[in-house]
């Protein structure tokens, strides 16, 4: 298990991440949200033992972590990490023996790598010769190298296509559903919610939103009504508890303060002609983020 508990960190004056605790377990996929500067990267980095803590405490499997413990750690950086002169082969095995693999296992582990996501003709190539998608996969392979314990996503599907999303998303599910620790970073919210049942949002380096994701949409208050028929945008709104109302090309999106008036938009449109769907559905995390995050930049 991942453990950090009341972790602080300061930069001088600067707090950059106030008093943060959360955990990870074995086989989970732990979500850790914030927008740029939010202390997500100081946090990432404590965690690897690259940065000291100023207060608190991160354990993993009850060690403290050092050089001994990060042999078990993979990250997949938001930025390229890559030496584009190397060749493939070249880039994993300077990562695997800086992770304690001998070059056998390296090469072994690479095959298999480079197979599963279609691109063992580019073992032998440069990475300056790869595009962007295929310098993406290879940055993830070197991640996962050496099948870590605890693994550190920060955007890995940037540059991908949906093809190539759908494999790197499974090979994620495989890796949680063998024991390994995940913790997924990511500015869309769509991709999260596929992952993360648990999940932290931060800003300013303190949370503002932590729980099961279940539980946060369950208790978020504001609601959604899709309605499709002969209804009016403008009559709409000028029922209570109706915040907004967004006409797409063959529904309305009704927004409105809780499920309390629920009951009131229906009583309007029960009597209305060629109602063909009234859905009541769950906020999205992106909602629920841009609100709570806002919230916490208001204060």
């Amino acid at each position: 298990m991942l453990k950090v508990e009341n972790v602080t960190k300061y930069y001088g004056d600067f707090k950059a991440v106030d008093n943060l605790s959360f955990t990870v377990e074995e086989g989970k996929i732990f979500g850790l949200l914030g927008v740029n500067g939010a202390g997500k990267t100081t946090t990432f980095r404590m965690i690897m033992g690259l940065l000291e803590p100023s207060s608190g405490k991160i354990t993993l499997n009850g060690k403290h972590i050092n050089y001994d413990v990060t042999d078990d750690i993979g990250f997949l950086t938001e930025e390229r990490s890559l030496m584009t002169k190397m060749t493939v082969l070249e880039q994993c095995e300077f990562y695997g023996t800086l992770k304690g693999m001998d070059k056998k296992d390296i090469n072994k582990r690479l095959d298999e790598l480079l197979e599963k996501f279609g691109v063992t003709e580019y073992k032998n190539k440069k990475i300056k010769e790869l595009s962007k998608g295929n310098q993406q996969k290879i940055q993830f392979i070197t991640a996962i190298l050496n099948n870590p314990k605890l693994l550190i996503l920060d955007e890995p599907f940037s540059g991908l296509d949906p093809f190539n999303v759908e494999l790197f998303k499974k090979e994620i599910t495989e890796m949680s559903e063998k024991g390994s620790m995940i913790i997924f970073s990511s500015h869309r919210m769509e991709h999260v919610e596929l992952f993360c049942k648990k999940l932290a949002v931060i800003t300013k380096g303190k949370v503002v939103l932590e729980g099961y994701l279940k539980d946060i949409k369950k208790n978020f208050r504001k609601k959604t009504i899709l309605i499709k028929g002969d209804i009016k945008k403008a009559d709409l709104l000028k029922l209570d508890g109706v915040l907004d109302v967004i006409e797409k090309i063959d529904e309305f999106e009704v927004k409105i303060k809780s499920d309390e008036y629920v009951n009131s938009v229906f009583e309007y449109v029960k009597n209305k002609k060629n109602i063909t769907k009234f859905v009541v559905v769950e906020p999205s995390l992106n909602e629920i983020f841009i609100e709570k995050v806002g919230e916490s930049y208001e204060k």
